[in-house]
């Protein structure tokens, strides 16, 4: 079980010595805030294990495009956070990542009524450089809303022997 949500921005020195998950899990105990993008699109990050996380949202009035369903990019954001928190918890202290590219096929319309939805976030394939993961966004149901699939850039920390010339006294 999570604390009560509490958003923000860490900082290195609150970031420095914890693995991802480490990271992840000190975030939902409430020992560090969580990212503001979850405060600003309504959702949380409720589970987290190595290779895999869940995060639960709430559709609202403020996410509908002019046809009255909420935007296709509300769905994408959970996707996108699933699978970066699930290729965040397979990394070392002092590594990051980004996302190279995501993709999502939605499979049924999400409205205010919808309700409380799932987005699950597994990774699929892990390398040295590149990861890929995957995730779903279902209804309280369980019934499919949308899924994806992310490829994920590793950013580990550059020594000065591996900054280009003219950038090492910079």
């Amino acid at each position: 079980m999570s604390a009560s949500p509490h958003y923000g921005e860490t900082t290195p020195d609150s970031r420095a010595g914890l693995t991802g998950l480490e990271l992840l899990r000190t975030m939902m105990a409430g020992g560090l805030p969580g990212p503001t993008i979850g405060r600003t699109l309504n959702f949380t990050l409720t589970e987290v294990e190595e290779g895999r996380c869940l995060f639960h949202g709430e559709p609202t009035n403020d996410f509908l495009n002019p046809l009255g369903i909420v935007h296709g990019g509300w769905a994408l954001t959970l996707i996108d956070s699933a699978c970066g928190c699930a290729t965040h918890t397979v990394l070392p202290a002092g590594v990051g990542y980004t996302s190279l590219e995501t993709k999502v096929n939605f499979t049924r319309a999400i409205t205010p009524k919808t309700g409380r939805v799932s987005a699950e976030g597994r990774v699929i394939s892990r390398g040295r450089q590149i990861i890929t993961a995957e995730a779903t966004v279902k209804d309280a149901g369980g019934r499919l809303l949308a899924h994806g699939t992310s490829t994920l850039l590793v950013l580990r920390p550059e020594t000065k022997a591996e900054q280009p010339k003219g950038e090492q006294n910079a």
